[in-house]
């Protein structure tokens, strides 16, 4: 006789909070909801989120935590008469010295009137009710229902959510480490991509992956076979392999080499394929940083708006805003002075290992501090000429100032260039 088949979403769905991946702002260390969990408090509540958003996941924990029995119940296959048996059971269980959580999944399907059978055993006490809905409840739950039940918002999951959620399945399901099938870091952002946020969507992909591959050993799932698996919007952003990364590439190099019309471009095909907004968003702040710095630091900002933007408004409308910051940033001066400084400090640190920080320019909070030499002959730059120290050192002991930082004469950094150089013309003096 054949095992009992259970899906990938469910043999690994989180048991304790700790294993839930986003909804830091509810259920993060301190949170309201997290020490009700914890302490086992009950109240009644509507978790409202997208799909794949943990709100199932985070009923049966609360559930768990409060050592009661769960009846679930779900608005769009029941009636009246699933109510009244709901209702039967939950005194059942109270005469047995357990309470229910009552969960109602897409509750915003429910009527008035049925809504409304549930309001004297919340009142009660007879049930905890958590409601789940992927709709506004502010429009979809009556007045009556929603004043007695506290509201909790749950966010889409980011794609690093995803990613975390799949590497998760990777280490724990018996389902993919019994077959030895592995995915390929190509094939992992492709589902964390397609996914949209929905994390039982990306176990989907990879289930479907594992059951494709059941008749190989050590079977190998890459971007071609990840492209095949999600459909046709993948099918029309990566025919190819690797395609996905040539097309950011051509974005990044489009606005790098001061191309507006060519980085709009490559924008478009990229969202028109179904890549997530998001994802480049994120890209544009590296680019600012990157490619710009200082010859433009509106740059940052811009990106960190589009990116903003995008998150209030969704699609279709916040991408409008990333195309705002993808054409003003091709269309800045360039400079990757910040890039090179940074990548040259960081590989200095890194090989001279951990050098003291110099006795004049630490902090001396105590007297016992002081009494060490902590802060000794600090000269405070703000009492010198120019706001500038002159022959101070700032670099540790046992390493040779360096220049890594040197600004280009384009854009504002053409100022900030000028204005080391003086500084270093009253270095030289002292």
């Amino acid at each position: 006789m054949a095992s009992e088949f259970t899906p990938l979403a469910e043999s690994v769905r989180p048991q304790h909070l700790d294993e839930i991946f986003g909804q830091s702002h509810l259920i993060g260390a301190g949170k309201p909801l997290a020490v009700a969990i914890e302490n086992g408090v009950a109240h009644s509540m509507v978790l409202w989120g997208p799909p794949g958003s943990g709100k199932t996941t985070l009923a049966r924990i609360i559930t768990q935590s409060l050592n009661a029995r769960m009846l679930a119940i779900s608005a769009v296959m029941s009636g009246v008469k699933d109510i009244r048996n709901a209702v039967e059971q939950s005194r059942f269980n109270r005469e047995q010295g357990r309470a229910t959580v009552l969960f109602v999944d897409e509750v915003h399907r429910f009527n008035k009137s049925q809504q409304d059978a549930f309001l004297p055993h919340i009142e009660s006490g007879l049930m905890i009710f958590i409601g789940a809905t992927t709709e506004n409840p502010s429009f979809e739950l009556n007045s009556a229902l929603l004043s007695r039940l506290k509201v909790y918002v749950l966010r889409k999951l980011t794609q690093d959510d995803i990613m975390n959620v799949i590497n998760r399945a990777i280490d724990l399901s018996e389902q993919l480490t019994a077959t030895g099938i592995k995915f390929t870091e190509e094939a992992k952002h492709i589902f964390s991509e397609m996914a949209s946020g929905d994390a039982r969507q990306a176990l989907n992909f990879m289930e479907i992956a594992a059951g494709m591959c059941m008749a190989e050993t050590e079977a190998v799932v890459d971007a071609e076979l990840a492209a095949e698996i999600v459909g046709t919007p993948v099918a029309r952003f990566d025919k190819r392999r690797d395609v996905f990364y040539e097309q950011i590439s051509a974005l990044h190099k489009s606005i790098r080499g001061s191309d507006p019309d060519a980085a709009l471009y490559w924008l478009v095909r990229m969202l028109d394929g179904g890549c997530d907004p998001l994802y480049i968003s994120r890209r544009l702040v590296r680019v600012a940083s990157e490619d710009i710095g200082n010859a433009d630091p509106r740059a940052l900002d811009i990106a960190l708006c589009g990116w903003d933007a995008y998150h209030r408004l969704g699609t279709p409308e916040g991408e409008l805003a990333i195309a705002h910051a993808v054409i003003y940033m091709a269309c800045c001066p360039k400079s990757n002075a910040v890039y090179r400084a940074f990548n040259e400090a960081y590989a200095d640190a890194k090989k001279k290992g951990d050098l003291d920080v110099p006795m004049h320019l630490r902090n001396a909070p105590t007297r016992l501090m002081k009494d060490l030499g902590y802060g000794k002959d600090y000269r405070y730059a703000h009492d010198e000429e120019d706001a500038y120290a002159a022959g101070e050192h700032y670099f540790p002991s046992g390493i040779t100032p360096v220049r890594y930082y040197k600004p280009t004469q384009r854009g504002i950094e053409k100022r900030i260039a000028d204005y080391m150089d003086k500084l270093r013309n009253m270095e030289r003096k002292s």
